[in-house]
């Protein structure tokens, strides 16, 4: 069937590229109430995303239609594609409808299954580690007739896909049990049979290169199928797609060292964390310190918070989350609980992208004379200085989400905004990078998110690093960001994430200073200052989109005498933006909006020394 989506297709040629759509939000309209709908919910899109993942992983074949309401934001990114002259212009669309027919079109990419046991969830991302390295997909062990495992595995009418691992015993009862060793190793049980689970993996694939420990994906395991209370898309199993195509390592692990968590209470308190540590140490041991890409983020919404009954608030926990990843050369590409679900980042990494995006040119000191921004000298002005960090968008699920809604603004380009769009975005989501360079407007300015080209912190690069002591990482991270700066031309880092690490010492500064010459703004550092003449600028506060009000005071507060001042937006419109500027233009006509570049060079000029 042509799907009738895309009017702009042109179907039937002979060279033309075919990609199969499936409409898989049709699979999970039910609520997932009923345990066995849950069940039979996880497995289909478990099942579904990695095959995804592996079907596209040498080129873009598979497109689901799954995130948004009747997957209105894969349709969004599919019509952005295939406009007129367009990267999918000319595909011919084959619709497939179900997963048995999803298989069956691309069976030659599935050597076989990985089973698992949901006794122990935590193997339910074993089974997505396992299917990328071994070209299998995840089967849920259910011998109940209407059981994927069922239709895939046993029965004569079925695939019979070969078994290729059993994430349990040969005898039915579970593989780990949290007793005596860990199967296959000497190693001593934890005495938790997740955790156990973790450690046998990392030291079968991490430890020995059969999975790429650069890439790794902190989503939740099946510890949903037992709560019922978040629709199937909350699991984020559509995002596996893009971590299995790079076999890479699944994990799902808590953070704290006083607690046990909701899905393992029994555990000695801190056990989670313990294995996490040991599992990012193996992942630096095998990548020799160079940059690990870390997908996902801390399921808030389902464990580890006290949003679930533990002790600890969500922002600390993405904090210590993020304190350990950067002690181990890890950084965040956040696909934080409510934006987080994506689908198809395995097809849009073959979108091409040019080799540059160079920004316009910062206004020379004419333009910033006649804009009033500057004395004849090319000094500032003294009035106050106010510029907007448009985010948050350091996760490509987020970014994937919010651009058709934040960047599509008709407004766009009236007034200046600064939109901080982490670089290694373009790593899961090049099509919207490309996108926004290709419509920005002159009024656009691109800056970076937190903390460069990925979320971690800085001051947990180098030494002492609490929680590994390992060497320090500056050099690594230096030499992950620099390209990714070059393609986007950025000049500012947008906002260092500081969270619970040390202010950024002198080696870091200088190392921030050489890679964005345009300015750096951060948390730990003074309120303004120039580090080898290049600005460095406070963060200013987070401001309320839903309550303008407050936002129009604290800015009119802090412009009651001249300075420079950046604020951190999440998710507003330009509409928002526009409105907020415009209150306080009418409070005070003096202060005076501009683009974060902008901003920092006029500090620049007024922070260096006087001729």
């Amino acid at each position: 069937m042509v799907l009738s989506f895309v009017p702009a297709l042109v179907l039937g040629a002979a060279s033309a590229r075919e990609v199969v759509v499936v409409p898989a939000w049709k699979w999970f309209r039910e609520s997932p109430d009923d345990p066995s709908v849950r069940r039979r919910q996880w497995d289909d899109l478990h099942a579904l995303s990695v095959l995804q993942g592996l079907v596209n992983r040498r080129e873009p074949r598979l497109y689901v239609l799954l995130v948004g309401d009747q997957g209105s934001v894969d349709r969004y990114w599919w019509r952005r594609m295939a406009e007129p002259g367009g990267w999918m212009a000319g595909a011919k669309v084959v619709e497939l409808e179900t997963l048995d027919a999803v298989l069956a079109r691309f069976r030659s990419s599935v050597r076989g299954t990985v089973i698992w046991d949901e006794r122990v969830p935590a193997t339910s991302a074993l089974a997505s580690t396992l299917a990328g390295m071994r070209d299998a997909v995840p089967v849920r062990f259910d011998d109940r007739p209407d059981s994927l495992y069922r239709r895939w595995v046993t029965d004569s009418g079925g695939p019979r896909l070969k078994v290729i691992e059993r994430l349990l015993g040969a005898d039915g009862k579970p593989r780990f049990t949290g007793t005596g060793t860990i199967p296959g190793t000497n190693r001593p049980s934890t005495g938790s049979a997740k955790c156990d689970a973790y450690l046998w993996a990392a030291d079968r694939f991490i430890k020995t290169g059969r999975c790429d420990p650069r890439r790794m994906g902190y989503y939740p395991d099946a510890f949903w199928i037992g709560r019922g209370t978040l629709p199937v898309d909350r699991t984020l199993l559509s995002n596996h797609d893009y971590f299995v195509a790079k076999r890479g390592f699944f994990f799902d692990l808590g953070s704290w060292d006083d607690e046990a968590p909701d899905d393992d209470p029994d555990q000695k308190p801190g056990e989670d964390a313990r294995t996490l540590r040991a599992i990012l140490a193996a992942a630096y041991a095998r990548a020799k310190g160079a940059m690990i890409h870390v997908g996902g983020f801390t399921p808030w919404d389902l464990k580890y918070t006290d949003f679930t009954g533990r002790k600890h608030g969500g922002v600390p926990t993405e904090w210590r989350y993020a304190e350990i990843l950067s002690c181990f050369n890890a950084y965040m590409d956040a696909d934080a609980p409510g934006l987080g679900p994506m689908a198809n980042a395995s097809f849009f990494m073959h979108f091409p992208l040019k080799a540059r995006y160079p920004q316009p040119k910062l206004a020379d000191d004419a333009e910033l004379l006649r804009q009033g921004l500057v004395e004849p000298s090319g000094r500032p002005v003294a009035k106050p200085f106010v510029a907007f960090y448009v985010g948050d968008y350091d996760s490509a699920a987020w970014l994937y989400r919010m651009m058709p809604e934040t960047w599509d603004d008709p407004l766009r380009g009236t007034v200046p905004l600064g939109w901080a769009f982490n670089p290694n975005l373009a790593d899961r989501f090049p099509v919207g990078m490309d996108y926004a360079r290709r419509t920005a407007t002159p009024n656009d300015a691109f800056i970076t998110g937190d903390s460069g080209a990925g979320y971690l912190n800085p001051g947990n690069l180098v030494p002492p690093r609490q929680w590994s002591g390992l060497p320090s990482g500056l050099d690594a991270w230096v030499a992950h960001c620099r390209p990714h700066y070059r393609r986007w031309d950025l000049a500012v880092t947008g906002f260092v994430i500081d969270g619970y690490a040390p202010p950024m010492p002198e080696d870091v500064l200088r190392a921030y200073a050489k890679l964005s010459p345009g300015g750096v703004v951060a948390q730990k550092v003074p309120e303004s200052s120039l580090v080898d003449g290049v600005p460095f600028l406070r963060m200013g506060a987070d401001l309320n989109g839903g309550d303008l009000d407050a936002s129009t005071r604290t800015i009119l507060g802090d412009a009651a005498t001249p300075g420079f001042r950046l604020y951190r937006t999440i998710l507003w419109t330009v509409k928002q933006h526009r409105e907020a500027m415009a209150r306080v233009k009418a409070a005070n006509p003096n202060v005076a909006f501009v683009t974060p570049p902008v901003l920092l060079e006029l500090l620049r000029r007024e922070r260096a020394p006087q001729r």
